[in-house]
């Protein structure tokens, strides 16, 4: 029996209000409707002090705490992965408990299970939110900063063998700068701003701005690359693969941002020859990206149903469609 057209508009009604609300918790907007990211309290990002990192055994060394999900951590894992810091800082990988919404710490270090409890045995203030990426010294216990634009940077000066790559040169400071002025509003964000958008007109918005970003990119890389400031493999490139990688398995099926890459010929070989560089795809996990995804933005995906999804080495290998 067909249910009476009154009570699906009366259910749409209170699954849109209740909808609402969950948003505002999930992606604070403004009052068009567009998303704002809210504004986290962090710390200034600084290397360790004493004892000098040359000095200690590996129990002792900073820890770079980041999650297999969060884009923001993983840019602070490549860095890690493309300088070859395993011998001066450890990584430790946090697993999100959807059900609490925090990090938890499997094994617990320093006597902690949480990030949560990392952060107030450290001596953070409660204004500070427990999430990754963090960059911690056991000395103390103290964090060395939690904010993932400073700590590219600072782990771009970590201590490293002569044979790790300098990801910013002083040459290239102003392209690197403009780059992620342009990326980080229109492309790393610009995907949340699709995905968490509260109405049709802000969602076009950031559709716009974000394949404005898409089209800008390909036609530098196609012009100037093989890497975004040239022939020299940078910052900016490190900050905006986070971001593509994750396209095909999170950004178009969830957040809604359906313009395929292979759209772009220079963007997808781009993303191939970043993906084969040493260490990036153990940083990749498409299986966790979807999980922590789909299972944990309940407004998006109320089912909580986690959809299969392309095998990375095979989408990022793959020939461009024709």
């Amino acid at each position: 029996m067909p249910i009476p057209p009154i009570i699906v508009m009366a259910a749409r009604a209170g699954w849109h209000g209740q909808w609402t609300l969950l948003m505002g918790g999930l992606g604070p907007s403004d009052g068009e409707g567009n998303y704002q990211r809210p504004v986290s309290d962090h710390l200034q990002a600084v290397l360790p002090e004493q004892p000098p990192l040359i000095e200690r055994p590996g129990e002792r060394l900073p820890r770079l705490i980041v999650g297999r999900s969060c884009p923001w951590a993983h840019r602070t894992w490549l860095v890690h992965r493309l300088r070859g810091l395993e011998d001066s800082l450890k990584l430790l990988i946090a697993t999100a408990d959807h059900k609490a919404g925090r990090w938890r710490l499997e094994p617990a270090w320093l006597d902690n299970s949480s990030l949560l409890e990392l952060y107030r045995h450290c001596g953070a203030p409660p204004s500070y939110r427990a999430t990754v990426p963090v960059l911690v010294d056991p000395e103390g216990p103290r964090i060395l900063g939690n904010e993932s634009a400073q700590l590219v940077e600072l782990l771009n000066r970590w201590p490293a063998s002569q044979e790790a790559p300098d990801l910013a040169p002083p040459a290239l400071t102003e392209s690197i700068l403009s780059w992620q002025t342009l990326l980080q509003p229109a492309l790393n964000d610009g995907v949340y701003r699709c995905g968490f958008a509260r109405n049709q007109a802000a969602y076009d918005r950031a559709e716009t701005a974000l394949t404005h970003a898409l089209d800008q990119v390909e036609q530098h890389l196609s012009q100037r690359g093989p890497w975004l400031c040239g022939e020299h493999l940078s910052l900016a490139d490190v900050c905006l693969f986070p971001t593509l990688i994750r396209w095909e398995s999170v950004y178009s099926p969830l957040f809604g941002c359906n313009r395929p890459l292979w759209l772009y010929p220079s963007i997808w070989d781009w993303r191939r020859r970043f993906f084969a560089l040493p260490g990036v795809a153990d940083s990749c996990d498409a299986e966790a990206w979807r999980r922590d995804y789909f299972g944990a933005l309940f407004p998006l995906n109320p089912g909580g149903i986690v959809p299969a999804g392309p095998d990375l080495s095979t989408l990022v290998n793959s020939p461009m469609p024709q």
